[in-house]
C-alpha cells in the first residue's frame, strides 16, 4: 500500500507547486525557480514521486480528437453503495474525474467517451443496469476554457513562474489530421508517466529520443495534450473543493467562461448542455474563502442568473488517476 502523507513542510510544498505548474521541469529548473540548491530539489522531490504524493500524467484535449465525446455526469446513488459505484467508475479507462458530492448520495464524473456508441452504452446500458443508481443527468462539454487549465501557475508568484518558463495552455484550434501511430503511442506513454525520459518515450513510440522530444514539443504547442502533476491539494493548504453549475445568459456565456477561467480559485471551466450551461470547479483554502468567491466574484457577475453550489466530499479519481483508498 502506498504511504498517504498527511502534510508537507514548506519546502516540499514549494517544490510540489513548481512541479504542478511545470510537470516536466528539470530538477535544475525547479531549483532556480525556487532559489534552492539542485541537490535539495532532488532529495525532496524523488520521494514525493516514489510514494505517489506526486504523480505525473497527460490528458488529451478532446477538441483535437474529434471522435471523443466529452461529458459531465451527475449520478444519484444509494448512499450505502456510493463508494462502490464511484470505485467502479474510477476503474473505467474513459473516466477522468470522479468525485463524491453533496450529502454523499451523488457522484460527479467527467468522461471522454470513445465515440457515440460508447456514449450510448454508458447511458442506455451500463448505468440503467446498476441497481445502486437512482438516476443521472448528462451534460456534453461544448467548450473547455483553456485559461483554467493553467491554474497550476497560480500557485507560484509571477517571478517564479517566469523563471520556470511556464507557458499558458494554447487556445483551441481546428482538429488536425489523424495522428500517426507513433504520436498515439507517445501520448499513451505520457499518460503513464509524463516525466519519462526521452529514451523511454522513444522506445515506447518506436522513434529516436530526438524525434520523441520534437513530437512532444509539437503536441504541447498545438494543445493536443497537456501535462499534469496530480496531488492531494489539501497538502498545499487547499482543503475546500466545490462544483458550481451556473446558468448564464447565452449571449454572455463566452465572456463569463473566460473571466471565471482566469480566477485563481478555478481549476476547470466548461460550457455545457443542460439547464445550467457553465460548469466551474473551484478549490479554496477553506469555507470562508469559498463563501467570498461566491459573494464577491460570482455575485458581481450579473449575467449569471442562478448558481448550484455542491461541495466535493471525496475525490476518487483525478486526471485519469485513481486516488489511494479507492
Amino acid at each position: 500500500m502506498p504511504i498517504v502523507r498527511q502534510s508537507l513542510d514548506e519546502t516540499d510544498q514549494r517544490i510540489a507547486a513548481a512541479l504542478i505548474a511545470s510537470p516536466r521541469a528539470s530538477w535544475r529548473a525547479v531549483a532556480v525557480c525556487l532559489g534552492l540548491s539542485e541537490r535539495t530539489v532532488v532529495r525532496r522531490a524523488g520521494p514525493l514521486y516514489a510514494d505517489g504524493t506526486l504523480r505525473a500524467t497527460a490528458e488529451r484535449n478532446p477538441i483535437r480528437f474529434p471522435h471523443l465525446v466529452p461529458m459531465a455526469l451527475r449520478i444519484r446513488c444509494r448512499p450505502e453503495r456510493i463508494r462502490t459505484v464511484a470505485s467502479t467508475l474510477a476503474r473505467r479507462a474513459d473516466t477522468l474525474w470522479v468525485d463524491i458530492l453533496g450529502g454523499g448520495d451523488e457522484i460527479s464524473t467527467i468522461v471522454f467517451l470513445d465515440g457515440t456508441e460508447a456514449r450510448n452504452r454508458l447511458l442506455l446500458r451500463d448505468l440503467p443496469a446498476t441497481d445502486a443508481v437512482h438516476g443521472w443527468t448528462s451534460h456534453t462539454l461544448l467548450r473547455v476554457f483553456p485559461a483554467s487549465l493553467n491554474w497550476g501557475a497560480r500557485l507560484l508568484d509571477d517571478e517564479e513562474a517566469a523563471r520556470l518558463g511556464v507557458r499558458p495552455f494554447p487556445l483551441s484550434s481546428p482538429p488536425p489530421a489523424p495522428l500517426p501511430s507513433a504520436d498515439l503511442a507517445l501520448i499513451q506513454a505520457l499518460t503513464e508517466n509524463a516525466r519519462a525520459d526521452y529514451a523511454t518515450l522513444a522506445e515506447r513510440s518506436g522513434t529516436t529520443p530526438r524525434t520523441a522530444r520534437r513530437r512532444l514539443e509539437a503536441l504541447l504547442h498545438d494543445g493536443t495534450v497537456r501535462l499534469v502533476t496530480e496531488t492531494d491539494l489539501a497538502l498545499l493548504g487547499l482543503r475546500t473543493k466545490a462544483q458550481l453549475w451556473l446558468s448564464v445568459e447565452p449571449s454572455a456565456l463566452q465572456a463569463a467562461g473566460e473571466q471565471l477561467s482566469r480566477e485563481p480559485a478555478v481549476r476547470f471551466t466548461a460550457a455545457t448542455t443542460g439547464p445550467a450551461n457553465l460548469l466551474v470547479m473551484v478549490t479554496t483554502t477553506d469555507l470562508d474563502a469559498l463563501y467570498r468567491f461566491l459573494t464577491d466574484t460570482i455575485g458581481a457577475m450579473k449575467q449569471i442568473t442562478s448558481v448550484d453550489t455542491t461541495p466535493v466530499l471525496a475525490t476518487v479519481k483525478r486526471t485519469g488517476l485513481t486516488r489511494p483508498g479507492f
